[in-house]
């Protein structure tokens, strides 16, 4: 135990150099925004080559892209699990309903920071109690607040519109680009903009000092502490980070559907938000964005089944989930670490090969 508490005391004492430069020479955070800006111009290029439908479907796997990332650094980095995400994304998802209804004047880039203002808020609350939590009552506790979160729209009719949920339309699109770019396109443009933004800052997040001492709190809470670092403080930071993320996924899902309803933000969200993760592979950025593809096309694809097939309405409503999980369950027996760990163990495996392949090629010429 000394050894331990030794070896990452040194690895996090706020003296010890971190590397500043990647591989190819570049600083993590310029690496961060070239990729960022790469995969923005890819999102744009393919709007303009795909239906609006599918640009929704695009919008779509780009908030619950960061709604999953937010999540992979609470449990993947910190080893708190929550059933409660889909708590955070319907505060955001009312924030910017609210905003919009009873404040138009705020640029819609100012609700957002607004609505991941308030989920973050809620995450302090969350987290100051989940941070004395481990294991099954923490998992119960934030499962409770997604089940009663949205019950408080039944309390507060008048406000939050009640079962059938606040009603809105954002006027975001500049107008010189009316005639050129349709609305679900800018939507997918947003949507992306703000999903990238806030995965460069969860990128450097996990690079940095801070993710090193996330680890460390999640590989080994009392090594941790006797290192110097504050379980509590760190525990409470990523709880708040991660709703933060869900603050913004549902103030963009409220704005690409143009609507907040309590419908949207059930348990099952919470739950399906968890399997992405674990299907994507948990403790990896790259895994949240195959578990987001996942959530949306698995269900597109088996509501297309159904209706290619003209099944009963009781099969067509239950096949996406049991669809997803018969995935789920044959990716985690396949790949532990989830498609992000079956495709790193390829790419290893292959990279292994191609240099076996090229000492052989040398030996020969040597030959």
């Amino acid at each position: 135990m000394p050894e331990k508490s030794t070896a990452l005391r040194d690895r996090l004492r706020p003296g010890t150099p971190a590397p500043a430069r990647t591989s190819a020479g570049l600083p993590p955070l310029v690496r961060h925004l070239l990729l960022a800006l790469a995969a923005l111009a890819v999102i744009v290029a393919l709007s303009f080559v795909v239906d609006p439908f599918t640009n929704v479907r695009l919008a779509t796997v780009g908030y619950y892209l960061i709604a999953v990332a937010g999540l992979t650094l609470l449990t993947g980095f910190n080893g708190q699990v929550s059933l409660g995400h889909g708590a955070f994304m319907f505060i955001g998802a009312y924030t910017v309903a609210l905003l919009v209804l009873y404040v138009p004047g705020l640029p819609f880039w100012a609700d957002l920071l607004l609505a991941a203002a308030a989920s973050g808020v809620a995450g302090t609350l969350a987290g100051a109690a989940a941070a004395r939590l481990h294991g099954p009552y923490l998992a119960g506790a934030t499962l409770a607040l997604a089940v009663g979160l949205p019950a408080v729209t039944q309390r507060f009719p008048e406000v939050l519109g009640g079962s059938n949920g606040l009603g809105f339309t954002v006027n975001s699109r500049p107008a010189s680009l009316a005639g050129t770019v349709s609305t679900p396109q800018w939507q997918a443009w947003v949507v992306w903009t703000t999903v990238l933004l806030a995965l460069v800052v969860l990128a450097n997040l996990t690079r940095s000092r801070f993710g090193r001492m996330l680890r460390a709190v999640r590989d080994d809470e009392v090594s941790a502490e006797l290192s110097g670092i504050h379980i509590g403080r760190t525990k409470i930071f990523a709880f708040v980070i991660s709703a933060v993320c869900g603050g913004l996924a549902g103030g963009l899902q409220a704005f690409l559907l143009g609507t907040a309803a309590p419908g949207s933000f059930s348990p099952v969200l919470s739950l399906s938000l968890l399997a992405a993760m674990v299907l994507g592979g948990i403790g990896s950025i790259w895994g949240a964005l195959w578990g987001a593809l996942a959530l949306v096309y698995f269900q597109a694809w088996s509501e297309d089944l159904t209706h290619a097939l003209d099944l009963g309405t009781d099969i067509a409503n239950n096949l996406p989930l049991a669809v997803y999980g018969v995935v789920l369950i044959v990716v985690v027996l396949a790949f532990p670490q989830g498609i992000q760990g079956g495709v790193r163990a390829l790419w290893t495996r292959l990279s292994r090969l191609s240099r076996l392949s090229r000492s052989r090629s040398t030996e020969e010429g040597h030959r």
